[in-house]
């Protein structure tokens, strides 16, 4: 391993990330926000079976109620887990096709959550030996086959519980700029950590998560997913998460909370990893915001040259 290496004590981030800050007072679920584009509901009825809308909506809400007893994420309240967001983000077309044409191609899904993203990059095509998904908690993974009514036999793609800033699940590496010196795993199925994929993912995806920290963890963040990745041209991490078009703090937005959102713009999210994560002229790293809901979304991808 390089020694070009980062650690930092996370068990006290680690105990507030297992803490629901507002247990006892979250905001109440709220039918209301459910709504299906017909895309969605094309794609959920094909995966669960269920055809009649009313029956489809019944069945989701009583996922959502168990999973936000799990974690009362907002996300989870305004069942964002039912959007397709992996499919409308600009570097989509690019992850499919590394499927299609990169011998022994992986894609991670990074905060997976229920797993809809990584199961619609299946269904569009991704190899399903080559996909894997990851997330802190392993009762919203478990959620997802509920929701979905699959199991890990009929929807084999490899989910991986674990903390992004524990070296035992992710060992801290720098980018990697020739091949790793160990091969990748054969079997995606055997793992227990995501350690031996360093510098052998083709593609990451990382949607609603970097803005559930400050601007220093991102770094840290961006730090550690870059050690996963493979130095092959065309490699690439993107995703989705929470930005404003210009670098500063977003104001709470769920009652009951003090939480400032630290957000990134395009200028400041592409420096990020344009020299202090990637060396300068390794990578190409794109950006644009967006609004949704009212919301600032930074829409983002990172290509090895």
């Amino acid at each position: 391993m390089s020694s070009e290496m980062w650690y930092s004590d996370s068990t006290q981030l680690r105990q507030l990330r297992n803490a629901d800050p507002l247990a006892g007072k979250r905001p109440q679920l709220d039918p209301s926000f459910y709504n299906l584009e017909e895309d969605e509901a094309d794609f959920f009825k094909t995966q669960t079976g269920i055809e009649d809308d009313e029956e489809l909506k019944e069945h989701i809400l009583a996922v959502q109620a168990k999973a936000y007893k799990i974690y009362g994420y907002p996300c989870i309240r305004r069942f964002a887990f039912l959007s397709l967001k992996i499919s409308r983000l600009p570097a989509y077309p690019a992850v499919l096709q590394l499927g299609r044409e990169r011998k022994g191609a992986i894609l991670l899904d990074l905060g997976c959550c229920f797993g809809n993203d990584i199961r619609k990059a299946v269904v569009d095509g991704f190899p399903v030996e080559g996909a894997i998904a990851s997330d802190l908690r392993q009762g919203f993974w478990d959620a997802g086959h509920e929701l979905f009514k699959s199991t890990p036999a009929s929807c084999p793609i490899k989910f991986i519980a674990g903390d992004v800033f524990d070296p035992a699940h992710i060992y801290r590496h720098s980018p990697f700029y020739e091949a790793p010196g160990l091969s990748c795993p054969s079997d995606l199925q055997q793992l227990t950590s995501l350690t031996p994929l360093l510098g052998h993912i083709s593609a990451v995806h990382v949607s609603a998560f970097f803005h559930l920290f400050d601007e220093e963890k991102q770094l840290e963040i961006a730090k550690i997913v870059a050690g996963l990745l493979s130095p092959e041209p065309g490699s690439i991490i993107f995703g989705a998460h929470g930005g404003l078009p210009e670098k500063g703090l977003r104001e709470p937005s769920i009652p009951g909370s003090t939480f400032r959102m630290f957000c990134h713009s395009p200028q400041s999210w592409c420096e990020l990893w344009e020299g202090q994560v990637f060396r300068k002229g390794t990578v190409k790293a794109e950006a644009r915001v967006v609004l949704i809901e009212n919301l600032y979304m930074l829409e983002w991808s990172v290509t090895k040259l």
